[in-house]
């Protein structure tokens, strides 16, 4: 299945000079979304994960999946003021703005095996916060999944360290 075909890229959004990578209509075809889904379980499905912690808010929808299927919990990366009991915090660039992640304290307990997943990579800033919040927890980083990877953007080279599953790659802008 070609997913490229299946992501819709809308230029000039948020901001003039980025071409957005739009998944909505990837998930509005359910041949192409459970390819997605049983890929990326494939790719992980042995390697002992019982924490799925996804990005806010476009990766909850594959982490949410990935979590039931591998029998794991899930674990949410919230922006800063959106979840209601203690948290840590950790802040990050993006290509085209600065955020922050936080995550409930007890979320992660040290020792657990934890898969990030989010829609997309680009230059690693967001994916770099989530590594940052699960270690500061104990956690241990099986790997990270992203439907989505802008190489041409080098964000594997902020997580060299790390097992990284892609499905969709652009190596240029488009």
């Amino acid at each position: 299945m070609e997913l490229k075909d299946k992501i819709r890229t809308i230029p000039h959004f948020p901001k003039h000079g980025i071409f957005f990578k739009d998944i909505t209509t990837l998930l509005q075809d359910p041949h192409a979304f459970r390819h997605v889904i049983r890929e990326m379980l494939h790719y992980f499905d042995v390697k002992n994960i019982n924490i799925v912690a996804s990005a806010e808010s476009r990766g909850f929808i594959f982490g949410a999946v990935l979590a039931h299927e591998l029998h794991a919990s899930f674990v949410p990366l919230r922006k800063p003021g959106k979840l209601p009991h203690k948290t840590i915090k950790q802040e990050y660039d993006t290509e085209y703005s600065k955020d922050a992640f936080e995550i409930h304290e007890d979320a992660i307990k040290n020792g657990d095996n934890v898969l990030i997943v989010d829609d997309l990579l680009a230059t690693g800033g967001t994916s770099k916060a989530a590594c940052d919040l699960v270690k500061k927890l104990g956690g241990n980083i099986i790997g990270l999944a992203f439907l989505i990877e802008l190489s041409f953007l080098k964000g594997r080279d902020m997580l060299k360290d790390y097992d990284i599953f892609t499905l969709v790659d652009y190596d240029k802008e488009e």
